[in-house]
């Protein structure tokens, strides 16, 4: 098969390395990928809201299967745009149309779909700027923590977490009247605050189907002892270690069928990855947020774990026969911790020289790039999550050890990681 893998972060070299393995695989390329994807296929110089581009690209080079990995080209429809087009609606497309994308895209659309299928979540009221003095009302008088959400995509930075009435009107303002996060906070979702340990839940669906994958819990604040301001994730463990088959099956019964359900029901087409953002509060899973994608830096301690062909897996995704597969799963533990530009999730500088990529140990653990690029012969920073290290290990202890020995090998300006990943499992 000619695939095409639109994206360019750690979910991506971590999905290009597993489907560069398959057999099934004969050409791959990413749009438009870091130094890192290059090495398992060919990168492209388009990015992946460049809808004419991507159409023209799968036109022209006959690609068999396009895998969609970040949200925000979902969330605008390039699932919809390209099967649209007579010439490609046979094209294999992993990813949900923009309708099921809202379920990522708009957090009223998300608890709105929870609540008609009974899904457990947290209590919520929404809020625009007709009717903000009634949201001001609603905070003074309502209890302590409270949850602020954006509505829409904000890079996953988005949610504010207040301890007192007076943080929690000062965001609302910030983000309603402000547009502290542009669009995506035009509306504000208010959420009653959760108590519990967060994990993530992953599952692939042709729409009826569904197998799960390995479970994930990741780090989002950017200190150590989670502390400081959230940020894209900074490290993740796989599996988790209190997750255990009784908990797995509260979370199939009560959240993962009642979705996959829930959108057949609502007549709502569904080929992709569904990802579970879960709180679990004294034993029960609560849904927090759905991803229409796989999370990042999840994927990269998520797929390595996966035992069975990503290729074969996302075949019969797109051609509803997942009740066909059976996934196999490797039994060690894999620990990733994130290397980042110093001060992200601030302000922070790109283009520094990366060294030490040639010494990672390949026998012990996998690197994968972020946000690289390759310039006038040296690989350079290009984001604020920069590198990862993934490793395996008979416990979180040993894998977390591995990768953070590894990470010792790199040096570039400003780099810095957290060293606790796992802290709580040790």
């Amino acid at each position: 098969m000619r695939i095409l893998l639109l994206g360019s972060g750690g979910r991506e070299h971590a999905l290009a390395l597993k489907i560069s393995q398959s057999e099934l695989c004969d050409e791959l390329f990413i749009a438009p990928g870091n130094a890192g994807t290059a090495d398992c296929g060919t990168n492209l110089p388009f990015s992946v809201t460049d809808f004419d581009s991507i159409k023209s690209f799968c036109k022209s080079e006959k690609i068999d299967m396009v895998l969609v990995g970040p949200e925000e080209p979902l969330v605008k429809g390039v699932t919809d745009i390209l099967h649209e087009d007579d010439e490609l609606k046979n094209m294999k497309i992993i990813g949900p149309p923009k309708k099921a994308a809202q379920l990522e895209g708009s957090k009223a659309f998300a608890k709105a779909f929870m609540m008609r299928h009974n899904i457990p979540t947290a209590t919520y009221k929404e809020f625009t700027l007709e009717n903000y003095q009634e949201g001001v009302t609603y905070l003074q008088e309502h209890s302590l923590p409270i949850v602020l959400k954006a509505d829409g995509l904000a890079a996953g930075k988005g949610v504010v977490i207040c301890e007192n009435p007076l943080e929690a009107i000062a965001e609302f303002e910030l983000m309603i009247q402000r547009a502290k996060f542009g669009e995506a906070s035009k509306k504000v979702v208010v959420e009653q605050f959760l108590k519990g340990i967060e994990i993530s839940v992953f599952a692939i669906t042709d729409g009826k189907n569904y197998v799960l994958l390995p479970e994930a819990k990741d780090y989002k604040r950017v200190g150590e002892g989670d502390t400081g301001l959230n940020t894209g994730g900074m490290g993740a463990v796989s599996p988790v270690p209190f997750v255990d088959a009784a908990l797995m099956k509260k979370i199939e019964e009560k959240v993962v069928m009642p979705t996959v359900d829930g959108l057949q029901k609502e007549g709502i087409d569904y080929c992709g990855f569904i990802f579970f953002g879960l709180m679990i509060a004294d034993g029960e899973p609560y849904m927090i947020e759905y991803n229409c994608r796989m999370g990042d830096p999840e994927t990269e301690v998520v797929i390595p774990r996966l035992k069975t062909d990503l290729v074969e897996l996302l075949v019969a995704a797109a051609d509803g026969k997942l009740d066909k597969i059976k996934v196999e799963t490797d039994t060690r533990t894999a620990c990733t911790v994130v290397a980042v530009s110093g001060g992200y999730p601030g302000d922070y500088k790109k283009g520094y020289n990366i060294k030490g990529l040639a010494d990672i140990d390949s026998q012990k653990s996998l690197l994968f790039h972020m946000g690289t690029i390759a310039e006038d012969g040296e690989i350079k920073t290009n984001g604020g999550r920069v590198l990862c290290i993934s490793s395996y290990g008979h416990s979180v202890l040993e894998a977390v050890e591995t990768s953070k020995k590894e990470m010792e090998k790199l040096f570039f300006t400003g780099l810095t990681y957290r060293k606790d990943i796992g802290f709580e499992f040790s």
